[in-house]
């Protein structure tokens, strides 16, 4: 997907990357245009479906869940497609990515403790072969690539 934006398009990104809820009038502000070309710009870029929506960073340690884990899974043969629906089904799993190579999904759970997270993978367990790395900070987190 070919998707040509520039230099003001790149910025009206950043600001509201960084602030969803920036006002038209200091986002026009800070790209340079008056607020009707603003608004107009940030509308084709939803159209266009550069943006697909606006949401809220959350604190997930403020929601009692004070660890993370990657876990890399390789379904035993012929559960790829029950494996899968265990993941979508899996409400700790804020993030999978089916990828190539030795496993077939990676994912990121949520958990409140270890014992938590023992009891989840052991669900898993009977179904695919896990490996699991714990979180101990995010130095980089979700970020925009170079525009």
């Amino acid at each position: 997907m070919e998707c040509l934006i520039d230099n003001i398009d790149r910025a009206i990104l950043a600001c509201l990357t960084e602030d969803a809820r920036i006002s038209l009038k200091v986002l026009s502000a800070r790209v340079g245009l008056s607020s009707p070309g603003t608004a107009e710009r940030v509308k084709r870029l939803e159209e266009r479906g550069v943006i697909q929506g606006y949401g809220a960073r959350v604190n997930l340690a403020a929601l009692g869940y004070t660890l993370q884990a990657l876990v890399r899974v390789k379904p035993l043969p012929g559960l790829l497609q029950k494996v899968d629906k265990y993941i979508q089904a899996l409400p700790e799993c804020i993030e999978c990515d089916k990828v190539t190579g030795e496993d077939c999904f990676v994912m990121r759970l949520v958990v409140r403790d270890i014992a938590q997270l023992d009891t989840l993978l052991d669900g898993l367990a009977e179904h695919a072969q896990c490996n699991t790395s714990v979180v101990k900070s995010s130095p980089v987190a979700r970020r925009l690539p170079p525009m």
